[in-house]
């Protein structure tokens, strides 16, 4: 999940106290119902102390409707369980962390494996937020696989939808992408000019790989069918409780190959959690039963 995503901004006034004086209403009662509305919508777990944030991140919101109270917003979010404004409030509520390459011990394994297939490749990158795990998915590919890697997939997909769409522009600050190698820098993007200096483009031969598909964990279907050579849940179970985690674990095993690789983030451990996968290390995972 990338770099922190620009969210909506707090127009709340500092105080002579040091307090801030808000301009909407958020109650106890209301942050309890945003909790609780998150949770059911997409197994995101808000802790306590998230109360400032659900009020930056909301208040743009109520503003676009000209709504003062969150009591009011959240009254005619739950009378409309099938309004669009729902994707715009877990859109705002949900965070966005990621990075090319980022937890880059990961992708030498990924082309190891990927080395040993037979058939044509497919993964999942499960939480692809603005697209720099997917397309930095897509480059392993195409140094792992050369000309072979057109015959390759990676099926991308998130819950925020307004992610995704800035994921399938594939358009990045230049600041961002000088990070990776340069020759990668060189191969796998596009510099900008004129209007859009300051920018790179991933190049049509990393994004061709690339199918981004609206998707969430806990919907009572998935639109992704299996089965795959590895999976990439990195950086996501964090936001669910143990149950969810548990019940998100057992999907994905049928959907994976004998031999599949799932890949976890670097702060958990599904280990405890699911005995449908058992550790290879460096926090990745196969099927426990082949």
């Amino acid at each position: 999940m990338i770099d922190q995503r620009e969210r909506g901004v707090d127009v709340g006034q500092w105080a002579s106290g040091g307090q801030i004086e808000r301009d909407l209403v958020l109650t106890d009662a209301d942050f309890a119902r945003i909790r609780e509305l998150i949770y059911q919508r997409a197994g995101i777990v808000l802790a306590e102390h998230k109360r400032e944030m659900v009020y930056s991140r909301l208040a743009k919101r109520l503003r676009h409707h000209g709504i003062t109270r969150f009591t009011d917003y959240l009254s005619r979010l739950e009378r409309q369980p099938d309004a669009k404004e729902w994707e715009a409030f877990t859109n705002a509520l949900t965070t966005n962390l990621t990075a090319f390459f980022r937890e880059a011990h990961h992708f030498p394994l990924l082309a190891e494996h990927i080395k040993k297939q037979q058939s044509p490749v497919t993964i999942w990158c499960s939480a692809a937020s603005t697209g720099e795990e997917p397309y930095s998915i897509a480059m392993t590919l195409l140094e792992t696989l050369g000309p072979k890697a057109t015959q390759a997939k990676v099926i991308a997909t998130d819950i925020d939808t307004d992610a995704l769409s800035k994921a399938r522009a594939g358009i990045y600050p230049l600041e961002q992408v000088r990070k990776l190698e340069e020759g990668r820098v060189k191969r796998f993007f596009q510099k900008g000019t004129g209007g859009h200096a300051g920018l790179a483009r991933v190049r049509p031969e990393v994004s061709s790989l690339v199918e981004f598909l609206p998707l969430n964990l806990l919907a009572p279907q998935w639109s992704v069918k299996g089965p795959f050579d590895a999976v990439f849940c990195r950086n996501i179970m964090i936001y669910f409780d143990k149950d969810t985690q548990a019940k998100i674990l057992k999907r994905f095993a049928p959907l994976m190959k004998p031999d599949a690789l799932l890949f976890a983030g670097h702060s958990e451990n599904f280990s405890y959690i699911s005995d449908a996968f058992k550790l290879r290390g460096q926090t990745v995972y196969t099927l426990a039963k082949k």
